[in-house]
């Protein structure tokens, strides 16, 4: 089990540092779910998936937000290719 970890832990390492590639890093502004945000941290394993923290442009409220399927497809297609 600890291999798969391991192998799990690797992946998750290499789609967060393509996300980031994308775009999705610290002090990016990017457009999500129709709404402006400036990303206030790496991307992150949770829940299954990538995440980042943002701040909404209109409000500067500060949240945690999943990034969409299709940004960590187009990201495990260039990881698994390499």
């Amino acid at each position: 089990m600890t291999s798969l970890n391991n192998q799990s832990s690797s992946l998750n390492e290499q789609i967060c540092a393509g996300v980031k590639r994308l775009g999705f890093g610290l002090k990016q502004t990017v457009r999500l779910y129709g709404e402006e945000f400036e990303v206030m941290s790496d991307p992150f394993p949770e829940a299954g998936g990538i995440a980042v923290t943002v701040r909404t442009k209109k409000s500067d409220s500060v949240r945690t937000v999943q990034l969409p399927a299709t940004v960590l497809q187009s990201v495990k297609g260039r990881v698994s290719a390499a």
